[in-house]
C-alpha cells in the first residue's frame, strides 16, 4: 500500500442551496486527465475518509471526487431530517459534478453510496460511464437493516480514541476479519471526530436514524428492482462481502440475469458489510473495471 494521496478540500452549495457541503478533490496524476473521473460515495454512517484505504491502493491516476454527504463529516447537517435520502443526495452529487464541469463519471458507491449511484444512473444515464456497487443491490436484507438500526443514531460520546476504536470494532468486527488494534484505531479516526472538549463522537448527524423505521422511507427508494432495470445498460461491477447480511448471493445472481449491459461481480473472503475495497480481490476487480471503461 502506498502513502495517502494529497487532496484539495472543496466547499460547495447543496443542490437546494440550503447547505454548505464538503468534498475531497484528488487531482489527476500525469496522464490521468483524459481518463473518466471517479465519484466515490460512502455509506450511511461514514464519510469521505472511508475511501482512504482504496485511494491509497488504487493506481488509476484519475481525478477522484470524494464527498461527505449532507449530515456527515465536514458537510453541514440538515435541520430537516426528511432530506436525508438518496434522491436528495443524488441531486447534491450532480451539483458537485456541475461545479467541476464533469459531464461523465464512474461511480463507486458503498452501501447507501451505491443506492445514490443507482439513482444517478436512472436520472441521468448519459452522465454515468459505469458503477461499482460495494455490497448493495436492489434487494436489501431485513436482517442487515435490523443490525444497522441497533446502532445508528447513538450519540453517547467516547472518552478517547482507544475507546472509539473499541466501539468501532464492536460494531464492525464481524464484518472485517483480521484487523489489528492499529487498524481499528485508523478506522475510528476515519469514522469519528474529536469535539472541543476532547470527547469523541461519530462524524454524522444522529438524525439520520429517523429514516431507519420499518419502511425505511428516507433511506431506501420504494422500488429498487425498478431502479435496477432503469440502469440496465450501464456497465456495473458488484463487490460483495462473503459474510454480507445486506446483499445475498441470490440477489447478485438475479442482478446479473436482469442486467443487459456489461456486468461482473466478485466476493471478498472474510468480509461482511461492507468491504474496505483495498482487499486484493476487490482492488483487482475495480482496476479491471476501470481499465475496461477507458
Amino acid at each position: 500500500m502506498t502513502g495517502q494521496l494529497a487532496y484539495d478540500p472543496v466547499r460547495y452549495a447543496s443542490a437546494d442551496g440550503r447547505l454548505e457541503l464538503f468534498a475531497r478533490n484528488y487531482p489527476p496524476a500525469a496522464g490521468g486527465a483524459a481518463k473518466i473521473p471517479l465519484l466515490m460515495m460512502h455509506g450511511l454512517t461514514r464519510n469521505s475518509a472511508d475511501f482512504d484505504p482504496l485511494i491509497s491502493a488504487l493506481a488509476s491516476g484519475r481525478r477522484m471526487i470524494v464527498p461527505d454527504q449532507r449530515g456527515r463529516g465536514l458537510s453541514q447537517y440538515d435541520s430537516d431530517p426528511a432530506q436525508y435520502r438518496p434522491d436528495v443526495y443524488a441531486d447534491d452529487m450532480c451539483a458537485l459534478l456541475d461545479m467541476y464541469g464533469i459531464e461523465r463519471t464512474v461511480c463507486i458507491g458503498t452501501s447507501m453510496g451505491g443506492l445514490i449511484s443507482m439513482v444517478m444512473g436512472a436520472q441521468a444515464p448519459e452522465r454515468i460511464a459505469g458503477i461499482v456497487l460495494n455490497d448493495v443491490g436492489p434487494e436489501v436484507s431485513e436482517a442487515g437493516l435490523d443490525r444497522i438500526r441497533n446502532y445508528v443514531g447513538g450519540d453517547e460520546p467516547m472518552t478517547n480514541w482507544n475507546e472509539a476504536a473499541a466501539r468501532c470494532a464492536e460494531i464492525n468486527g464481524d464484518a472485517l476479519d483480521g484487523l489489528s488494534g492499529a487498524d481499528w484505531l485508523a478506522f475510528a479516526r476515519r469514522t469519528c471526530r474529536e469535539m472541543p472538549n476532547g470527547s469523541i463522537v461519530f462524524a454524522y448527524d444522529p438524525a439520520i436514524s429517523q429514516g431507519m423505521g420499518d419502511a425505511d422511507p428516507a433511506t431506501i427508494p420504494p422500488d429498487l428492482w425498478a431502479l435496477w432495470d432503469a440502469i440496465a445498460e450501464i456497465p456495473i461491477t458488484v463487490i460483495r462481502g462473503e459474510k454480507s447480511d445486506i446483499l445475498s448471493r441470490e440477489t447478485v445472481a438475479q442482478m446479473g440475469q436482469r442486467h443487459t449491459g456489461a456486468f461482473d461481480h466478485v466476493e471478498v473472503p472474510g468480509r461482511g458489510h461492507a468491504p474496505l475495497l483495498d482487499e486484493p480481490v476487490a482492488l483487482l476487480a475495480i482496476e479491471d473495471f476501470l481499465s475496461s471503461l477507458g
